[in-house]
């Protein structure tokens, strides 16, 4: 009788809620009050002596005695790599600063996964594989020294700064435009898929010509149990900040990732092929993805077959990321179940981010999104796409209302899949594009839902490839108003109780005479519009329904 006495949408909600609630239980990490100062090894904190052996000392003393506390005490600790173990909780005090080295023959070559590949990187600033509780927490910072690996771009600093920075040394590359620590850094950029192991480079060694390219990772713990990151500030990676991989029960709370603007590749977390974990109040400004899902990229990812699932993620600001929460592009083994709610994003390049290419394969499903505030969004508020880092290959016609018709390609193990997609209470504040949805001509985007949602931006929406598509008591305030909606090639499409900016020159426009059908435009005033709906070439009316 339950369906009689609600709504489908407040159902949804419901099921959703009784989902999350039924998550596995994240298990949590538990540590002996033992305490081990840094400072019993020898460590002196003047930010000159390098401390990397008291680090290591400190941790494997705790270990030894069967886990406990490694303490870090006010002070600044210059050192290099750490190696965590289990039943360690790296612990630091109000006030302490760890500043990693800035040489990079500190660190030396591994092999590892980069952006869901087997390949070869410098070791992360800390680093632990094969263990079981294991923390970080406290109050203190963690500074990457990322300057020693980035390159940087001339456009993004002043002219001064740019003398200032060619002068420190480095190389340039041909154009004069961008500037690499080392010449080894520049020759990465000629290589396809640096550092990744292949049949004929499967030694460390083979990749030592371009060591300084290979960017460490700040923080990998890679196939380990029980993590809890807690506290702390983590700023000036060298590239992805935090990236628990192969994990499970993991949690994330109360920390900082703060990288510059233009920092390449230094997503804030990425959370690769982790099962059960909760990531809460903790802020986020960077200079890429900011909450990242992923789970190994091709057929690499395809054979790890193992989803990110079983997450909460909640309470969290965004402050500057290409993206504030994504899924993807390295989603080959998949994701669901993943619970997302009270996000705030201002001056983020996208808002709500999933992406994938042909060539992924994997399904991204049941995912349930509850709260997001956005403002100053750079390009797309939500974004569902298909065609990552590659041009459309039929692109749209300058002048013409017409898109032209796209390919289909055969569905194999490498088609991606996005479906089964929730999103309620969102607005935003300024975008290019409020939501644009957009899959491949052999595979829809599918079930996706927006319900309560405010957007300002200069277009509406775009649906491309799209099938089972629902809209809900969304308003859409747009600049461009020709038109306010476009949905093409798409089918059972549900517009209902829509409000949009008055005198729109066109509320709906649909395309595709191929697959366009079952378009219901419901509970809403289209006599606001100079034209409701706007049919494009050889489509039948009988596709679009008004109620």
């Amino acid at each position: 009788m339950l369906k009689y006495l609600f709504p489908v949408a407040l159902l949804s909600f419901f099921t959703a809620q009784a989902q999350q609630s039924a998550l596995p239980l994240v298990k949590t990490t538990s540590f002996r009050a033992d305490t081990v100062r840094i400072t019993k090894f020898g460590a002196v904190a003047d930010g000159v002596t390098a401390n990397t052996a008291a680090f290591q000392q400190a941790i494997e003393a705790a270990t030894k005695a069967g886990g406990g506390v490694v303490l870090v005490p006010r002070g600044h600790w210059l050192t290099g790599p750490i190696t965590m173990r289990s039943n360690v909780n790296l612990h630091l005090a109000p006030g302490a600063l760890v500043q990693f080295s800035n040489r990079r023959e500190d660190y030396q070559l591994i092999k590892t996964n980069w952006e869901g590949l087997d390949a070869v990187r410098n070791q992360p600033l800390i680093y632990g594989q094969n263990l079981e509780n294991v923390a970080i927490t406290g109050h203190g910072i963690f500074d990457g020294a990322g300057e020693a690996w980035q390159m940087v771009q001339k456009g993004r600093l002043t002219e001064a700064e740019w003398k200032r920075q060619v002068a420190s040394g480095g190389v340039l590359n041909d154009k004069q435009d961008r500037w690499y620590p080392t010449a080894q850094s520049l020759k990465g950029t000629t290589v396809k898929e640096p550092g990744v192991l292949t049949p004929e480079k499967q030694r460390v060694e083979d990749f030592a010509d371009l060591k300084d390219y290979l960017r460490p990772d700040f923080l990998v713990l890679d196939n380990c149990r029980r993590i809890l990151l807690d506290g702390c500030t983590y700023q000036n990676s060298p590239a992805w900040t935090l990236h628990p991989m192969r994990s499970q029960d993991v949690i994330v709370r109360n920390v900082n990732v703060l990288n510059g603007p233009y920092t390449p590749n230094t997503d804030a977390l990425d959370l690769e092929s982790c099962k059960n974990g909760l990531v809460e109040n903790s802020t986020f400004s960077v200079g890429d993805d900011a909450i990242c899902i992923k789970s190994g990229r091709n057929e690499q990812g395809r054979q790890r077959a193992m989803p990110t699932e079983n997450f909460i993620i909640r309470n969290c600001t965004v402050y500057r990321a290409h993206g504030g929460f994504v899924i993807g592009s390295e989603m080959s083994g998949g994701a669901r179940n993943i619970y997302v709610s009270n996000l705030t994003f201002m001056g983020t390049d996208i808002g709500l981010r999933f992406k994938t290419t042909r060539g992924r394969g994997g399904v991204v499903e049941n995912i349930f999104i509850d709260g997001v505030d956005m403002k100053d969004i750079g390009g797309e508020a939500i974004l569902f796409d298909m065609y990552y880092m590659i041009k459309d290959p039929a692109p749209q016609v300058a002048g013409s209302k017409e898109r032209p018709v796209s390919p289909a390609k055969p569905v194999d193990e490498g088609t991606p899949q996005f479906r089964g997609i929730s999103m309620r209470n969102i607005t935003c504040n300024g975008a290019r594009t409020a939501l644009l949805v957009r899959g491949l001509p052999e595979m829809s985007i599918k079930d996706i839902s927006l319900e309560n949602a405010t957007l300002q931006a200069d277009k509406g929406l775009v649906c491309i490839e799209a099938d089972h598509i629902r809209l809900k008591n969304v308003t859409l305030l747009t600049r461009n108003t020709d038109p306010v909606m476009e949905v093409h090639n798409s089918r059972n499409i549900t517009l209902d109780g829509i409000k949009y900016t008055p005198n729109a020159a066109v509320l709906l426009r649909v395309s595709g005479p191929e697959k366009a059908k079952d378009v219901r435009l419901l509970g809403t005033d289209v006599t606001k519009a100079k034209v409701g709906v706007e049919y494009g070439e050889k489509v039948k009316k009988s596709a679009v329904a008004t109620k």
